[in-house]
């Protein structure tokens, strides 16, 4: 008979269902059509920003040969991550944790969830930054550091693309010769549409955003997978206590179990119980014992973090400075103005960061692992007032739970209350309201 209003773990499937499968298809066809979308704008024209001919921050060559092809960047940003995920995800997931005849199969399921968070979470990175930059070249449309070198300008006419205010000539008149006034676009002549229009996106750096997504992406994923963060102490540690932070706490005398050896929480302690010292002293043989026992299980502050070695934090950042080299070098090819690029590659990191959270545990509490897939009565939609799409309408624990529920321990079904709580439950809500009833009539 299954407890507390739970269906037993042998009465439910475990394996995800059709819906929750179709859901992360739609999940990804959404992520496809988004991209569509993003080359779709990659060949509008965009806004054209009025110029000047004297401007030297657009006066720069034309580079033919950029460092980072489109190419070379698709492959550093999008394959290269995708093989770096596919291989540590085969080899490392699930990790040494995984007791002694575990099945095969959910080993193969563990590092197959795994594998498709990862490349989910990377796609939803890159399409991101995609999509943004892409619309955010096509309404600004600022020219980049080449733009004169592929406008072919219309010098004998200059006169009439001016725009704004035009130079007074000497009758008076604002039919002045050409001092630098902001010219439209139109006096550009090029031919070759494609590479004039390309001019005018320069607002900001793809490259700097696509680099980023893809590469922090890898980064983040790396430090989750190989443990790769700063030392710290866990929540819940009692690192105020003084005596955890000395040089040797097994050698403290004179401690309490569960007291703060603080120097503040001493002498206010003392200040309120002036029998507290003589309480604590050693001189009582059980409370010597006590001591004892509680010094012998001191662990250091120092002894509960460590930093990781150096290789893996080598292996770990490397794809972060990949990601500055190549939005830096579209500063030395005069495709991009500097805070274009700076401005790119917080997109691509907002981006990287965002995608990796929304599918992946923090580095510093997750233990390397992504979230688990949602349930089947919430594939789709959750509801107003829903605490997690992990959990099934009618009950907390959902199927394909029971192979990570710790034993002797039951989640409450916090979403429906006293529905589906036990008969011994409602019975004793049922008394305690009964007592609180006559205790209201006596009042």
């Amino acid at each position: 008979m299954p407890e507390y209003g739970f269906p037993s773990a042998q009465s439910r499937k475990s394996k995800l269902s059709a819906v929750v499968i179709g859901s992360y298809v739609f999940d990804w066809l959404i992520l496809i059509v988004v991209g569509v979308i993003g080359v779709v704008l990659g060949n509008v024209t965009p806004n054209k920003r009025p110029f000047s001919l004297q401007d030297p921050n657009i006066s720069f060559p034309f580079t033919v040969h950029e460092t980072v092809t489109s190419a070379l960047l698709l492959t550093c940003n999008a394959a290269i991550p995708v093989a770096v995920i596919l291989i540590v995800v085969m080899i490392f997931v699930p990790g040494p944790t995984v007791p002694e005849g575990t099945p095969k199969s959910m080993i193969w399921k563990r590092k197959l969830w795994e594998l498709h968070t990862g490349w989910l979470g990377l796609a939803l990175s890159l399409i991101s930054a995609w999509i943004i930059t892409q619309g955010m070249k096509n309404l600004f449309g600022k020219p980049r550091p080449d733009l004169l070198s592929r406008c072919q300008p219309d010098i004998a006419n200059i006169a009439q693309y001016i725009v704004g205010f035009h130079t007074p000539a000497d009758d008076g008149s604002l039919n002045g010769p050409y001092n630098g006034q902001l010219l439209s676009a139109d006096v550009c002549k090029n031919p070759d549409k494609k590479l004039l229009d390309d001019g005018f996106r320069s607002y900001p750096s793809g490259h700097a955003s696509s680099a980023a997504a893809g590469l922090i992406y890898l980064s983040f994923f790396l430090a989750s997978k190989f443990a790769i963060t700063i030392p710290f102490v866990p929540d819940g540690t009692p690192s105020q206590d003084t005596g955890l932070v000395t040089a040797f706490p097994s050698r403290l005398r004179g401690a309490t179990n569960h007291l703060d050896t603080s120097y503040e929480a001493v002498r206010q302690a003392a200040q309120q119980n002036p029998d507290i010292e003589r309480s604590a002293s050693p001189v009582d043989s059980a409370a010597a014992k006590q001591i004892g026992a509680h010094n012998s299980a001191v662990l250091s502050v120092r002894r509960q973090a460590a930093a990781p070695p150096l290789y893996l934090l080598l292996v770990t950042v490397l794809p972060f400075f990949t990601a500055i080299f190549i939005a830096s070098s579209r500063w030395f090819d005069f495709r991009h103005h500097g805070f274009d690029i700076l401005f790119g590659f917080i997109i691509g990191t907002i981006c990287a960061w965002f995608a990796f959270r929304y599918y992946h545990l923090p580095i510093r509490s997750g233990a390397g692992w992504a979230w688990g897939p949602r349930s089947h009565d919430k594939a789709f939609w959750a509801g107003l007032g829903s605490w997690s799409y992990a959990t099934d309408k009618k009950h907390w624990v959902r199927p394909g739970d029971e192979a990570e529920r710790v034993t002797g321990q039951r989640a409450d079904d916090i979403e429906l209350g006293m529905r589906y709580r036990s008969k011994v439950d409602n019975t004793s809500h049922a008394e305690g309201s009964e007592t609180a009833a006559m205790g209201s009539e006596h009042v």
